[in-house]
């Protein structure tokens, strides 16, 4: 009864973890600017010119789109007024931050159809108040990376991505914990999560985050269900149904 009643824990602590766009855009939290203004998440479908598309809008005009997210891209709050997204960029980890009300409206002409043809993730007239890569190809480890100021009042974030397999063995997926406060990168290759065992793409990692009652990594896969790892983040400990 203890382990059920566990396992329904972290099923909805999982439910409340933000996973990637589109797929868990419901997941996006709103965001209120320093002035008061209330922005909201808008997901557009799955046909015509914005078939994909999530966007980001005031809520009092939710026809004028303020940012645009293709694949991947999970955002998170900062502050009242600042946000920001992540997403994997080839080989590496981008990390933006924006101020909410800097954010210049555009069109939605703009992005017709861009979801399709563009490999960029994001789309803002309006350049971030920072914007920082660090290398995914990371060994196994914990290492130091130099964060932009901005990012400092950030003290652990929970992040996945694919991880380069030389063989059908190898990890195809690495969970990195990252400390900007104290510029430090956890790299935790999943080493249950390799090509023997899973249809690598179809199956895949989708979000991440941190038991606050185990303190142990846990986490939710399409076509995976839930799971939690081992206390070193990197094998799997249990598998879960998510419904």
């Amino acid at each position: 009864m203890a382990q059920d009643a566990n396992t329904q824990r972290i099923r909805a602590l999982l439910q409340q973890t933000v996973g990637p766009a589109p797929w868990y855009w419901e997941t996006f939290r709103a965001i209120r600017g320093a002035a008061g203004q209330h922005f909201v998440w808008q997901f557009h479908g799955t046909q015509g010119a914005l078939a994909y598309l999530v966007s980001l809008s005031l809520s009092s005009e939710p026809d004028v789109p303020r940012l645009a997210l293709n694949t991947y891209v999970r955002p998170f709050l900062l502050n009242e007024s600042r946000f920001g997204v992540w997403c994997p960029q080839g080989r590496y980890v981008r990390m933006a931050l924006f101020e909410a009300e800097q954010l210049k409206a555009f069109n939605f002409e703009a992005v017709a159809g861009w979801f399709k043809q563009s490999t960029e993730r994001l789309y803002s007239m309006t350049a971030p108040v920072a914007d920082f890569e660090f290398d995914g190809m990371l060994p196994q480890g914990t290492h130091a990376v130099e964060f932009p100021e901005a990012f400092h009042g950030i003290e652990e974030m929970h992040l996945v991505s694919a991880y380069p397999a030389k063989s059908k063995g190898d990890p195809h997926a690495a969970v990195y914990v990252v400390y900007p406060h104290a510029g430090l990168v956890e790299v935790l290759p999943q080493r249950w999560y390799t090509a023997n065992d899973f249809e690598i793409g179809y199956q895949w990692i989708s979000r991440v985050t941190r038991d606050p009652v185990t303190h142990k990594l846990v986490g939710e896969g399409v076509r995976i269900g839930g799971f939690e790892l081992t206390d070193d983040g990197c094998h799997l400990a249990e598998r879960f149904e998510m419904a």
